[in-house]
């Protein structure tokens, strides 16, 4: 009965995510960069230190460190690991190449972004802040260009509550448990528990409950919260995938040199490296930017969200925060998933592996020298998308929540309180519900979301560099 829905959903999410899309977000990073002049990855240092500063005095509601961990609670996710792996197998290993282009000119639209969110937030007198896309829209642009901002808020908040930030994430969560506990679970036997139609393990069951739980234990708190326990999962589990990339690495660093080649060779020349079997240049084009624009969320308008309610009154200081979260998710975090599939000939596609299997297999033959290693990937990786998805869970509650707020009114806290518990009660029952369908709709929605904001970040862009230029001005004296 749902197939005709489905095929519908994902007629339309192709269309939205077609070629047009994605050329939009790049060229937009690419116009960015060059009216920057380069100057913002000329501060990438400076930016990194902003990061754990903030001036004494200034508005907001936590620190630009607790603003950017909360951005990347919602961008590092499952998309690192899985969808890594998904671009390499259906682009090749040039989807990397590609993905790396997207990122450096992504980090000009994060930037942008990141500085236009405070420049034109607005800040309660009890110092709570609401600001992001809607906001520049509006009152970046004119009152005129509100139904614009209302629509971005609209899909913003639909996206989260039912889409990316609930159903998405507790499947990947679940999926995951499942797939460690319960290899050889048995849906006849007697410990398997019916619902909706379908047969569940408990192992399933207590994994939806303890998240469910935490999720609410963490967002019935508000931003300040999130922000805290983002704070402290988000680097640990960044720090702890990366060692875990790096140790991949250096046990085969004999392999690295010719694993950089294959990337770039493929990247201008896929049917040479693979023989046809993953299409031409232009596939693996799409699939690396569009892997690296999911991935990162350049130009969809979420990470400004957060970026708003950082303490600092410097809009171009922000924005140069803001924009190493690009940096960490893609360049950092997305590569070195990337280099450990290429390196490891996973992404063999006579291997016939998809999404996280491909992951597995990768990390199985990279630490295939340390005895046990091969081993312990499984359970990993489990805890690793856990995390990440959870983090994910918490980061797009923030961002849904702001964009009710933008559409109810930032006094209507009784509204705000009904919707966190609708957000956790979705995933509560998240688990037991078809995905496939979901991330359909979630992907539609976060297109609909990127149109408005892309469109306001050209219109404003001369208002971004005429900022840049005073503030390195200032930096100067």
């Amino acid at each position: 009965m749902l197939e005709p829905l489905t095929k519908a959903v994902n007629m339309v999410d192709d269309l939205v995510w077609g070629v047009p899309l994605i050329a939009a977000i790049l060229a937009t990073g690419i116009l960015l960069t060059l009216m920057l002049r380069f100057r913002h990855i000329l501060n990438l240092g400076k930016a990194f230190r902003y990061v754990f500063h903030h001036g004494k005095g200034h508005q907001g509601e936590v620190t630009a460190f607790g603003a950017l961990c909360t951005a990347l609670s919602a961008t590092i996710g499952t998309g690192n690991i899985v969808g890594v792996a998904t671009a390499i197998t259906t682009g090749g290993p040039g989807a990397l190449f590609w993905m790396e282009v997207a990122a450096f000119f992504g980090m000009a639209t994060k930037y942008a972004e990141g500085l236009l969110a405070v420049k034109y937030r607005e800040v309660a007198p009890d110092g709570r802040v609401l600001g992001g896309p809607f906001y520049y829209i509006e009152r970046g642009l004119g009152p005129k260009w509100k139904p614009l901002a209302v629509l971005f808020a609209v899909c913003g908040m639909l996206a989260g509550l039912l889409g990316i930030g609930t159903i998405a994430q507790i499947n990947g969560i679940s999926s995951s448990v499942q797939r460690f506990f319960d290899s050889g679970f048995d849906p006849g036997s007697a410990s398997g528990i019916t619902i909706l139609g379908n047969v569940y393990s408990p192992s399933v069951m207590i994994a939806g409950a303890i998240v469910t739980i935490c999720t609410g234990l963490v967002i019935i708190g508000g931003l300040k919260r999130i922000a805290k326990v983002s704070m402290v999962i988000v680097p640990f589990m960044a720090a702890s995938y990366t060692l875990i990339c790096l140790t991949v690495m250096i046990g085969n660093l004999e392999k690295i040199p010719d694993a950089i080649m294959l990337i770039v060779k493929a990247a201008f020349n896929p049917e040479a490296v693979t023989g046809g079997a993953v299409g031409t240049i232009f596939v693996a084009m799409q699939k690396g930017i569009a892997r690296g624009i999911f991935s990162n969320e350049a130009g969809l308008g979420s990470e400004p969200i957060a970026a708003a309610a950082a303490k600092t009154n410097e809009p171009a200081r922000q924005g140069l925060v803001s924009m190493t979260g690009t940096f960490i998710d893609t360049t950092v975090i997305c590569t070195m998933t990337g280099l450990t599939i290429v390196l490891s000939g996973a992404w063999d596609p006579s291997l016939k592996l998809e999404g996280v299997n491909v992951t597995v297999e990768a990390f199985s033959r990279g630490l295939s020298f340390i005895p046990g290693g091969a081993t312990a990937v499984p359970f990993v990786l489990m805890t690793a998308l856990a995390f990440f998805a959870f983090t994910s869970i918490l980061g797009w509650n923030y961002y849904s929540e702001k964009c009710l707020e933008y559409l109810v009114g930032m006094h209507r806290t009784r509204i705000v309180k009904c919707y966190r518990i609708l957000y956790v009660a979705i995933v509560g029952i998240g688990p037991y519900l078809s995905v496939s369908m979901v991330w359909g709709i979630a992907d539609i929605f976060n297109g609909l979301m990127a149109f408005p904001n892309i469109l306001a970040i050209v219109l404003l862009s001369p208002v971004v560099a005429r900022t840049t230029r005073d503030f390195l001005a200032r930096l100067a004296k």
